[in-house]
């Protein structure tokens, strides 16, 4: 335990170095001395053996993460407006988005996010007829990889607070190369998502980007309104963070989302270095008839396996998706 005390207060100490060396740069805009230190940011938070539990940092170091966590926002609004108008500039720029730096991990991450929505919600949901992205920004490219490759019949409204991000993305569909009816299935909003109210009702998934919200009281503020503005029986896919990954973005705990008014179906922690997100699945308006799907398992699964109880992860998660589908 010491050890492990020890290595987490060296981590610590290094990313407060790095926030220390990131806020003194003169613009958050990509340059090859911005890019070194977030590469660099990435490669001591993103390992799952990056063990760090942001909920105990003392008062100086939770203010440290909660400025690098606006910072890190920040830095990648400015990256994808970079790249978006970089794209733009191209002849059909939806055939190049491997330009954007990260598109590999925000493809796995669009996997990730229809397979638990498909293995752990009710059918229906997995082939929605209505989406909303809320966060969706000047590269909206979770948005255009849903729609094309996840939910295919689908209409998803990206919603961002930020009119010029919804004029980049709009430009980029415009000048897109459409020949799989994408851009007719999509729209783009300026709008708080906290001033959404009935509309919300309409969508059967809506989307949660992790830089909508970036306090933990801003991040439940969203949360409770759309508890209380989504149509029951609707779900909610939340991105959070887990571990050192948390002075990366937000982290968002499941009692926040049940509090919102959800039954939360299933969390999910990454277990490599290449994808910084966890996901949570939740659902609107229905009480939790059993625990929710944990991946990696939480404590209390391996705790059960040890007695012998249960005789697999996986097999425990069967047995769950097998009462919920009858529950509905």
């Amino acid at each position: 335990m010491g050890g492990e005390n020890k290595a987490a207060s060296a981590l610590v100490k290094k990313i407060a170095g790095l926030h220390a060396a990131i806020s003194k740069l003169p613009s958050l805009s990509p340059s090859p001395e911005a890019d070194a230190l977030f590469t660099a940011l990435v490669a001591a938070c993103a390992p799952p053996s990056a063990a760090v539990d942001v909920a105990t940092l003392g008062p100086r170091a939770r203010r440290m993460r909660t400025d690098l966590v606006r910072l890190c926002a920040d830095a990648e609004a400015r990256l994808e407006a970079h790249c978006s108008d970089a794209l733009a500039a191209l002849d059909a720029p939806l055939d190049h988005l491997r330009i954007f730096p990260y598109h590999d991990n925000y493809v796995r991450l669009g996997e990730l996010e229809h397979a638990l929505l498909s293995r752990h919600a009710p059918d229906h949901l997995a082939v929605p007829a209505r989406v909303a992205f809320v966060g969706s920004g000047s590269l909206p490219l979770s948005a255009l990889l849903l729609a094309a490759r996840h939910m295919p019949d689908a209409a998803v409204d990206c919603f961002d607070r930020c009119g010029a991000a919804n004029e980049r993305a709009r430009r980029l569909l415009l000048r897109g190369n459409d020949g799989g009816g994408v851009a007719s299935r999509m729209s783009f909003r300026t709008a708080d998502v906290e001033a959404l109210t009935h509309e919300l009702a309409a969508y059967d998934v809506v989307f949660l980007a992790a830089p909508v919200g970036v306090t933990p009281e801003e991040k439940a503020r969203v949360i409770a309104h759309l508890g209380r503005h989504m149509a029951a029986g609707a779900a909610l896919v939340v991105r959070s963070a887990h571990g050192a990954r948390g002075f990366l973005c937000p982290v968002v705990e499941p009692a926040e989302v049940r509090r919102g008014g959800f039954q939360v179906l299933a969390v999910h922690h990454p277990d490599n270095s290449e994808m910084v997100y966890s996901v949570i699945v939740a659902r609107k308006g229905y009480l939790e008839l059993v625990p929710p799907a944990v991946s990696p398992p939480c404590n209390c699964c391996e705790v059960e396996k040890a007695r012998g109880s249960v005789p697999s992860t996986s097999c425990h998660l069967d047995a769950m998706d097998e009462i919920r589908r009858r529950a509905w």
